[in-house]
């Protein structure tokens, strides 16, 4: 018997619970012919912001032992450019499609998922709309204005995710910052604001320094740490913050490998994201998929959602 992959995030149906993490997937087309988009359980769109935004000076990415430090600065061609150019390629794919949303104040949030509401809501009944659901992007460590700013304060990530619940019926999923005192304190507010899910963690603020010129190897002196590196760090925020919600969990950071998604999964997440493995192998989320699948025939698991209640701890 194949088991059930399938895995629900408020409205949202997510065919299998391994999808490709914003900001290293592009909006898809970068990656079309590199594998079979259709089999992912999920396209996490790269930031949308209200404004285009060029990003950070360079340098703005640096390899570490175990990772890699990035300061994109969320560039992106802004709403007008990813309704006309972005969102028509997005509604020809056959899996959900998650759009990250990002901004500077409030009101930027509020004003791209009412222009992305706008514009899908002018489609036909029943077509592909491009905008499965949104990932609220309230955690990104290398902006100004904004971004992690949001996700450290929960009074702010809650107030923020009343404001979106009021003009959107898709999924909500609030994607966390673990640089923060309390994680499932966060977590806590984005479900009291109506969030359907919330997926962690982003980034870790990291830095490296060239000892040879005395500077620092992004421009901006720090930026955000993923890569194998986190991984002990998403998990374990994963498990504090199942145990603080009761809306499902997307866990992200350092996955690589079936085994990585999988301590996710038992610490508490319904799916998981890959991000920094998809540079060295774009095909790294099939193999995870087709790894996860074949654990659980080994272990006769029906379900994925199952696979959480099986961490044991020793007495």
């Amino acid at each position: 018997m194949n088991p059930d992959l399938s895995v629900a995030i408020g409205p949202l149906q997510l065919p299998n619970p391994v999808g490709v993490a914003s900001g290293t997937f592009g909006y898809g087309q970068e990656y079309a012919e590199l594998l079979d988009i259709g089999r992912l359980g999920a396209l996490y769109t790269k930031a949308v912001t209200l404004e285009p935004r060029e990003g950070n000076r360079p340098p703005r990415l640096t390899e570490t032992p175990c990772g890699l430090i990035n300061s994109i600065g969320l560039a992106n061609p802004g709403l007008e450019a990813f309704l006309e150019h972005k969102l028509p390629y997005l509604r020809t794919l056959a899996c959900p499609i998650v759009v990250n949303v990002s901004g500077s104040t409030e009101d930027d949030y509020v004003a791209v998922v009412v222009g992305i509401e706008t514009a899908v809501g002018r489609l036909e009944p029943g077509r592909p709309t491009g905008a499965d659901a949104y990932e609220i992007n309230v955690s990104c460590p290398n902006v100004s204005h904004g971004g992690m700013s949001f996700g450290t304060d929960p009074h702010i990530v809650e107030n923020l995710t009343s404001r979106l619940r009021k003009v959107t019926r898709r999924a909500l999923i609030v994607k966390l910052s673990p640089n923060v005192t309390d994680i499932g304190e966060v977590a806590k507010a984005a479900e009291g604001g109506g969030a359907d899910a919330v997926s962690c963690i982003n980034t870790l603020v990291g830095m490296a320094i060239d000892t040879e010129r005395c500077r620092p190897l992004i421009a901006r002196g720090t930026g955000g740490l993923s890569g194998p590196a986190i991984r002990p760090v998403g998990v374990a925020c994963t498990w504090k913050v199942a145990q603080a919600v009761r809306i499902p969990v997307i866990g992200l950071g350092g996955i690589a490998t079936a085994n990585d998604a999988i301590e996710y999964l038992l610490a508490g997440a319904v799916a998981v994201q890959i991000g920094t493995a998809l540079f060295a192998d774009p095909r790294a989320p099939l193999g995870v998929l087709e790894g996860i699948e074949a654990w659980m025939r080994k272990r006769g698991v029906t379900r994925t959602k199952d696979i959480a209640g099986m961490l044991e701890f020793q007495t």
